[in-house]
């Protein structure tokens, strides 16, 4: 897995770990490696996991910087527009999250150098792991407009993925549209390839902006699945299509309903009852634990 990108001592060590079970692969600069397996963090030595960073392989700068180098087949233009957002799409859904030194020119961010840390994120197709809630988001083949929150790594990309399975699945001729904007939600390494569903239609690696104005215009959705949405940069858009007769599943950080009050702007998405589902996801008794399930109002309906 990666071994054309990675150095062969991590590529080695990581062959050893079942996909199915790796969440994320973190290499920072002249420290030990770190993985996190269902959700819990271990330190990456040559022939096992461990609780002690005393064997664990470490990666230099010069490797880190070899390797965003592979991941652009040597042209780092090809990435800089994702570069500069902090992270880059690989195949199969595999996002690279990028620290490093930024460079500015009047102001205005143009790349990053001297990489320093890059964060791995291994998306998986878990069917059947929306059940618990698909019915509170559709009843009688209407869906409901649903957001899905967590902090990260908490699950929410899995259910949004398996929610759109199930839909695709389940409820009769629907035209589902999916805005991925950064290449996770549809096209998934462990082999299951969203575009083989029926009544899907895909926009990849595009804006927000551009995927919900020309879809909704071309594609008349009855549904649009979109991840990580941002309430201040994207509910401009989110509500026309909420308010054109469209429904909207998505995704978007936060701990919490008390953080989700507490964001910029939200108290007027519940006072126009934009969504009219909140479900509340968590890792505390693993990744994608249901904390709750909200009404428009954010009355409590279920858990």
């Amino acid at each position: 897995m990666l071994n054309n990108i990675l150095p062969t001592k991590i590529s080695l060590a990581l062959d050893k770990i079942p996909y199915n079970s790796l969440c994320e692969l973190r290499l920072r600069a002249d420290s030990p490696t770190v993985v996190s397996i269902r959700g819990e963090n271990y330190y990456l030595s040559p022939e096992s996991l461990s609780k002690s960073s005393s064997e664990a392989v470490k990666t230099s700068i010069s490797e880190l910087q070899a390797i965003l180098n592979r991941i652009s087949n040597n042209s780092m233009y090809t990435i800089n527009d994702q570069l500069i957002e902090g992270f880059v799409s690989l195949s199969g859904g595999i996002r690279v999250g990028v620290c490093g030194e930024t460079v500015s020119v009047d102001g205005k961010l143009k790349t990053l150098k001297n990489i320093s840390s890059l964060n791995f994120r291994f998306p998986h197709f878990l069917k059947n792991c929306s059940l618990n809630i698909y019915p509170y988001v559709v009843s009688g083949n209407q869906v409901k407009s649903t957001l899905i929150i967590s902090s990260p790594g908490a699950g929410k990309t899995t259910y949004l993925r398996d929610l759109i399975y199930q839909i695709s699945n389940r409820e009769n001729l629907l035209n589902l549209l999916i805005v991925d904007e950064r290449c996770e939600i549809a096209n998934i390494f462990d082999g299951n390839d969203f575009r083989k569903l029926d009544n899907v239609d895909i926009y990849s690696n595009c804006s927000k902006e551009f995927g919900f104005t020309n879809g909704i215009r071309s594609m008349k959705p009855d549904v649009v699945f979109t991840d990580e949405i941002n309430i201040e940069k994207d509910m401009d858009i989110i509500e026309n299509a909420l308010t054109s007769g469209v429904k909207v599943i998505a995704t978007l950080h936060a701990g919490s309903i008390k953080d989700l009050k507490n964001k910029p702007s939200f108290e007027n998405i519940v006072k126009k009852c934009l969504f009219e589902r909140y479900i509340v996801l968590s890792n505390a008794d693993g990744v994608g634990t249901v904390e709750g399930i909200y009404n428009e109002n954010l009355n409590l309906i279920g858990v």
